[in-house]
C-alpha cells in the first residue's frame, strides 16, 4: 500500500494529449470492432458491398476509446482495460480489451466489477456533506467537536483541524498508507482506529490549512465523524444515502472479512516491486482502505454516481457548491474540492470525478457539466508515469471524442 492506496491521483501530473499510438491492422480492427461494438449490418447486395467497402471498413475500425484501451494492453502491459462512456445524448457504450484472467485467458466481463480505491472518498464526502446540510456537522467545526481528544501527535492537534480541511486534504495529517505493506494489505484486517493510530506515529506534514497534501488519514477521520454523528456504521450510511438512493446496483462496501468480488469481474494483478512479476491480487482484505478506499463498483455505476452528484441529486445546492470549491493539487491543472477533483480536458473545459488505486486495479474518469461521462479501469496499477498518463489520456479521448 506504500505505493497504492495512498491516493488515486498519481496521474495528476500528466500533460494533455499523450503520444500517438500505432494503428492496429485492418483484420484485427474488424475483429475487435465486431467483438466490442457489435456486428455491423451486411450490405443488401454484392454491388452495394463493393461500392460501400471503404465506408464499411472505416466503420468497423475501433473508435478512439477502443484504440486507447487496446494500446493500454498492447503497449503498457495492462492485463485488461474496461470502459463505460456516455455521450451528451445519453447513449452509453461499454468497451473491453485484453483478457480477464491471465491463467485461463477468459474474456473480460463487460462492465465487470472492480475495486475502485480512492473513488470511495467521494462517497464518504457526500455522506459528510449530507450531514452538513442536515445541520449535524459543521464544515468549519474542528475534529475535536466530534472526536474529542482523539487526534493528538507531534504537531497534530484535533482542536486545530477542521472537517473542511479533512475533506480537502489541507489538514497536514500524515498518511498511514506508507506504513502498510502489500502482504498486510492482502491478508490483515484493520480497524479504522488502528489506521489512525498508525498515522499518528508520524509528525504532521504541515500546519492545518497551510498547503494541500493527499492523505488517506483525512478520510478515515471523516468516516469516524460520520459514524459518531449518525450512530451507524459508515457502510450502512453509504448504502442508504447514496447506493440505494440512486440505484447503484453493482456497488457495495465489502463486509468485514470479505475478500472476494461478488459479481463477474476481471482478475486484478499487482507488481511489487515495480519491476517484479504480475501477481494475482484479486482477493484481498480491503479494510486498510475503509472510508478512503474500500468500495467495489463498475464503470457504469461510477458514471451514474458522478452524474447524479453533479446534477444535484445527492446534495443540496449549498453543499454541492462547497464540494466544487477547489484548491490547486499538483502542476497539471488538477484541482481538489471536498472529495471531488476537476481536471482539464484537451478539448476545453474540465471534468469532475476522483480516481482510485488499490493493488489489482486502477480507475480513472468523471463527468462534464454538459452531461458527458466516462470511466476507465485497468487491472494493474501502472508502474511508470508514462503508462499512468496513458490511462488519463484514454479518459480524455472518451470525453472529447
Amino acid at each position: 500500500m506504500r505505493a497504492q492506496i495512498r491516493q488515486g491521483l498519481r496521474s495528476s501530473t500528466r500533460q494533455q494529449g499523450g503520444r500517438r499510438r500505432g494503428a492496429v491492422s485492418a483484420a484485427a480492427a474488424v475483429a475487435i470492432g465486431v467483438m466490442t461494438l457489435g456486428a455491423l449490418a451486411p450490405p443488401a447486395s454484392a454491388a452495394a458491398a463493393a461500392s460501400d467497402s471503404a465506408a464499411s471498413a472505416a466503420a468497423a475500425r475501433p473508435d478512439a476509446v477502443q484504440q486507447a484501451l487496446n494500446a493500454l494492453v498492447r503497449d503498457d502491459g495492462m492485463p485488461a482495460a474496461l470502459a463505460s462512456v456516455r455521450d451528451r445524448n445519453g447513449r452509453t457504450r461499454t468497451y473491453t480489451a485484453g483478457v480477464g484472467d491471465l491463467t485461463t485467458g477468459s474474456k473480460v466481463p463487460r462492465d465487470g466489477q472492480v475495486r475502485i480505491g480512492s473513488n470511495t472518498k467521494a462517497f464518504t464526502a457526500v455522506v459528510v456533506l449530507q450531514l452538513v446540510g442536515e445541520g449535524k456537522i459543521g464544515l468549519d467545526a474542528t475534529v475535536d467537536t466530534y472526536l474529542p481528544g482523539l487526534v493528538r501527535g507531534e504537531g497534530i492537534d484535533g482542536r486545530r483541524i477542521t472537517v473542511r480541511q479533512l475533506l480537502q486534504h489541507t489538514s497536514g495529517l500524515p498518511d498511514y498508507g506508507i506504513h502498510v505493506d502489500d502482504d498486510e494489505l492482502r491478508s490483515r484486517y484493520f480497524e479504522p482506529r488502528e489506521l489512525l493510530d498508525i498515522a499518528l506515529r508520524d509528525k504532521a506534514d504541515a500546519a492545518p490549512g497551510a498547503k494541500w497534501g493527499y492523505s488517506n488519514t483525512n478520510y478515515v477521520l471523516a468516516g469516524l465523524i460520520a459514524q459518531k454523528v449518525t450512530g451507524r456504521p459508515l457502510a450502512e450510511e453509504m448504502d442508504r444515502r447514496i447506493i440505494k438512493r440512486i440505484g447503484l446496483s453493482h456497488t457495495y462496501f465489502p463486509a468485514p472479512g470479505e475478500t472476494t468480488v461478488r459479481e463477474p469481474h476481471p482478475q486484478g494483478y499487482h507488481r511489487s516491486p515495480a519491476d517484479g512479476p504480475l501477481r494475482d491480487f484479486t482477493e484481498l482484505d480491503p479494510s486498510a482502505g475503509w472510508a478512503a478506499g474500500q468500495l467495489i463498483s463498475t464503470n457504469s455505476d461510477l458514471n451514474r454516481f458522478f452524474t447524479a452528484l453533479l446534477a444535484g441529486r445527492l446534495l443540496p445546492a449549498a453543499q454541492l457548491a462547497e464540494m466544487r470549491t477547489t484548491v490547486p493539487a499538483g502542476t497539471s491543472g488538477l484541482r481538489y474540492g471536498l472529495g471531488l477533483t476537476s481536471r482539464p480536458l484537451s478539448c476545453g473545459g474540465v471534468y469532475w470525478g476522483h480516481g482510485g488505486d488499490i493493488p489489482g486495479y486502477e480507475t480513472r474518469g468523471g463527468v462534464t457539466d454538459d452531461g458527458r461521462a466516462a470511466n476507465i479501469a485497468v487491472t494493474t496499477i501502472p508502474t511508470d508515469e508514462a503508462a499512468a498518463q496513458h490511462v488519463g489520456d484514454a479518459v480524455d479521448r472518451a470525453l472529447c471524442g
